[in-house]
């Protein structure tokens, strides 16, 4: 009953994903689509692989900053290579395991750690993530000409410190083992999305597009938070959708707003494909030797 249901979700969310992904067609010249990736200066692509490479890196740091609040102490090589595969299990194997319940559960059975905890850990680790992308796309939105947004720009500002203050709040209530590592982990979230958003700058260098960045950026910002939710296959649909309807809000080109989605998602498909290597051969988890 179980294997059929995660058979019934990774149906659906193919299905999703690709209708998203035709309504979007529907509206655009693909052909134009397709040209402007086709015609993507390979020299900035190279250097938004590098800074995207980077920002999962880093982040794998801030999971493993949470997994030693654990007393899980292990050595970043390891909690690396985990994090490659969880990568590849969440954008190429969603239905029959994904890559965070995948770390979850290599955790619980070497472990032997109490479940609610390991899924907590991974929860924090993901809001964590959503909240500098939050925090930065309200920064992006203040300094953006828009006549639209005026009015919300008094919103918009309060709003950083406010969702700082709610996210340190739940982390007191809910995450009170983490709490030591609040800020370093803040710190590392917030290297996290200035990788992913210098990734998606050299995306757009890499179009020629000179103009409007900031609001390719925006639009980047909102796009990986509606990407989160787990309705498509890696985001896939969902990311396009919102650049889509992002560009006609704030007056941008849908086709090259589309086409930086997709460079973005074939970046991520690339980096994630090589997380295949450890499904054949399993990562060895090791813990990092304590001084003496």
């Amino acid at each position: 009953m179980v294997k059929l249901r995660k058979k019934g979700l990774t149906a659906l969310k193919i299905i999703i994903s690709a209708a998203l992904i035709y309504f979007i067609f529907t509206k655009l010249n693909i052909t134009e689509v397709f040209d402007s990736v086709k015609k993507a200066n390979p020299m900035y692509l190279v250097f938004a692989l590098v800074f995207f490479v980077s920002s999962k890196i880093i982040a794998a740091f801030r999971l493993n900053l949470y997994f030693h609040e654990l007393k899980i102490r292990l050595t970043h090589s390891s909690n690396l290579k985990l994090y490659l595969l969880g990568m590849f299990y969440n954008l190429f194997l969603p239905g029959g395991i994904g890559g965070d319940a995948y770390k979850g559960y290599v955790i619980k059975k070497k472990y032997d750690i109490e479940t609610k905890k390991v899924v907590s850990i991974l929860v924090l680790d993901r809001l964590s993530g959503l909240l500098l992308l939050f925090i930065y796309a309200c920064l992006l939105m203040l300094i953006l000409k828009n006549n639209q947004l005026e009015a919300f720009k008094i919103v918009l500002a309060l709003a950083i410190p406010l969702s700082v203050v709610v996210f340190f709040v739940l982390n007191t209530k809910f995450f009170a083992y983490a709490l030591p590592v609040f800020w370093k982990s803040f710190g590392y979230s917030a290297l996290v999305q200035i990788a992913q958003l210098i990734c998606a700058y050299l995306i757009l260098k890499s179009l020629g597009i000179e103009m409007n960045t900031v609001a390719y950026l925006v639009i980047f910002l909102i796009s990986s938070i509606v990407s989160v939710i787990p309705l498509t296959i890696g985001g896939l649909g969902s990311r396009e959708l919102t650049f889509f309807y992002g560009a006609a809000w704030l007056g941008l080109n849908e086709r090259t707003s589309v086409s930086v989605s997709m460079l973005f998602f074939l970046i991520t498909a690339l980096v994630s494909l090589l997380g295949i290597y450890y499904h054949f051969k399993r990562p060895e988890l090791k813990i990092q030797r304590t001084k003496a």
